[in-house]
C-alpha cells in the first residue's frame, strides 16, 4: 500500500516537471538561438542556453523515470500495455536527449569564436540552420507521435483497469488525438498559433491535473485486485 501510494506521488510530480521542463527548456534554448544564427550571440548567452539544455535533459529523464515507475503499475493489469507504454516512453526519452545535440554543438562553436577560433559566419550560418531544422524535425514530429502514442496506450489502459477515473482517461485520450491531428497536419501546412495552442491546451491541462490527482489521491488500488480476481476466476 505504502509502495503504491509513493509511485503515485512520484509519477505525478514525474509528469509535472516533464511539463514545466520541456515547455520552460525549449523556450529558453528558442530565445537563446535564433536566425541567422551568429555564434557570438550565441556565446553571450550560454548561461540562458545551458540552463535550457539541462531543463531539456531533465525532461528526457522523467519521462524514462515515468515509464519505469508505472511499469509495474500497469503490468498489474495488462502486462502487454505496460511493456508497450514503457517501450515508447524509453523512445520518447532518447529523441528528447537527442535535441540537445544542435544547441550543444552551437554553444561550443559560439566559445570557439569568441576565443578566436575564426569560424567562418556563412558557414556558422549553415551549420546553425542544420542543427536547429534537424532539432525543429524531432520536436514536431517525432516526439509527439511517440508522446501521443503513449499517452493512448497509458490512457486505454486507464481506462480499462479504473487505475484512475475514467474521465481522466476519456480526457487524455481525446487530447492525445489532438496532439497527433495538430502535428500531422503541420507537415503540410502552417499552422496559426492560436490554433496550435489550443490543440494543444487540453493535453497541458490533462498532464497537469493528472500529476495532481496522483500526488494527491494516488492509484484506485482495488481496481488491482479486482483484475487480480478476475484472473484467478478465469485459470480456475
Amino acid at each position: 500500500m505504502n509502495a503504491q501510494r509513493t509511485t503515485a506521488t512520484l509519477v505525478g510530480a514525474l509528469f509535472l516537471t516533464a511539463m514545466v521542463a520541456s515547455l520552460v527548456g525549449g523556450g529558453l534554448v528558442e530565445s537563446a538561438i535564433a536566425a541567422p544564427y551568429d555564434l557570438a550571440a550565441i556565446a553571450a548567452n550560454d548561461a540562458l542556453l545551458i540552463a535550457g539544455i539541462l531543463l531539456e535533459l531533465v525532461n528526457a529523464i522523467a519521462v524514462l523515470a515515468i515509464g519505469v515507475l508505472l511499469f509495474p503499475v500497469l503490468g498489474a493489469t495488462s502486462a502487454p500495455m505496460a511493456r508497450g507504454y514503457l517501450a515508447l516512453r524509453v523512445v520518447e526519452a532518447v529523441f528528447c536527449a537527442a535535441i540537445i545535440i544542435g544547441p550543444m554543438a552551437l554553444m561550443n562553436l559560439g566559445g570557439r569564436q569568441v576565443e578566436g577560433g575564426g569560424v567562418d559566419p556563412a558557414a556558422a550560418g549553415a551549420l546553425g540552420a542544420l542543427a536547429m531544422a534537424a532539432r525543429a524535425g524531432i520536436v514536431s514530429l517525432l516526439i509527439p507521435v511517440f508522446f501521443c502514442l503513449g499517452a493512448l496506450v497509458l490512457y486505454t489502459a486507464i481506462y480499462r483497469s479504473r487505475l484512475l477515473p475514467r474521465f481522466i482517461a476519456i480526457w487524455g485520450l481525446i487530447a492525445a488525438l489532438l496532439i497527433l491531428a495538430m502535428n500531422l497536419l503541420s507537415l503540410g501546412v502552417t499552422l496559426d498559433i492560436t490554433l496550435a495552442l489550443l490543440l494543444a491546451l487540453p493535453m497541458i491541462l490533462n498532464e497537469i491535473f493528472l500529476g495532481i490527482w496522483l500526488i494527491v489521491k494516488g492509484f484506485n488500488l482495488s481496481a488491482q485486485g479486482d483484475e487480480r480476481d478476475k484472473a484467478a476466476t478465469t485459470a480456475a
